[in-house]
């Protein structure tokens, strides 16, 4: 009788070990699995970012900067040169050199991002409208959300005129309306000097602001991808 109990605790020993061990090993997979998805994101802000900047270098020379978000790990920053997208105050209209700016730099920017090698990676562009501290949020909200929404505006228009089709037949401007937006942040984003000193004709500005694809959109996109396949 007690070898009985005693082979019986021993059995029951052996599957609670081996449940363990079961359990432990699918954590191990897991956290392999999403430590490479979030590496493979990771990867994709590199490559984009090199590629990007290869794509405006020429513009370098004019003050295009193509930077990694120090806010968002995911993101990547297209800062204008100065004077082309800034604004006078309580004004939203786009500038005549602003506009031949965007003529040459939309069709680029819209080129890379709907490529086969980015559209389905990049998960939106952000046009950002921002304003001096001089006003209210009452005013400044409103007025840099005008000015991101002139720009593209002025884009689309660009867009519009020298539209081109990609190799899958869609026009460049209807891919790249569905990654386009706008919003506006106020003074809440103030470009600063050496000196923490306030530079308000720079901070009345429009920056762009690209966003890979999280690792929750991804498999997102894998599953209706994966859907869709299974449906032909």
């Amino acid at each position: 009788m007690a070898n009985t109990e005693y082979s019986g605790g021993s059995m029951a020993s052996s599957l609670t070990d081996l449940m363990t061990s079961l359990a432990v090993i699918f954590i191990l997979l897991f956290v392999a699995t999403l430590n490479n998805a979030q590496q493979e994101s990771k990867q994709t802000v590199t490559s984009m970012l090199v590629a990007f900047q290869t794509l405006f270098q020429n513009y370098v020379v004019s003050g295009v900067e193509v930077t990694a978000n120090p806010t968002d790990p995911l993101g990547l920053l297209i800062l204008v040169p100065e004077g082309l997208l800034q604004f006078p105050v309580n004004d939203s209209a786009v500038s005549e050199n602003g506009i031949e700016f965007l003529r040459a730099f939309a069709p680029r920017l819209a080129g890379a991002a709907c490529s086969q090698t980015f559209r389905d990676e990049i998960d939106s562009i952000v046009v950002e409208g921002h304003t001096d501290s001089s006003g209210t949020d009452a005013v400044n909200l409103p007025l840099s959300q005008n000015r991101s929404l002139a720009v593209v505006r002025e884009i689309l228009q660009v867009l519009d005129q020298a539209d081109t089709t990609r190799n899958d037949g869609a026009g460049l401007r209807g891919c790249f309306v569905t990654l386009l937006s706008a919003s506006g942040r106020g003074s809440a984003e103030p470009i600063v000097d050496a000196s923490g000193i306030r530079q308000q004709a720079r901070s009345r500005r429009v920056v762009f602001k690209i966003r890979v694809r999280s690792l929750e959109q991804r498999q997102l996109r894998d599953v209706l991808t994966a859907g869709v396949d299974q449906s032909d």
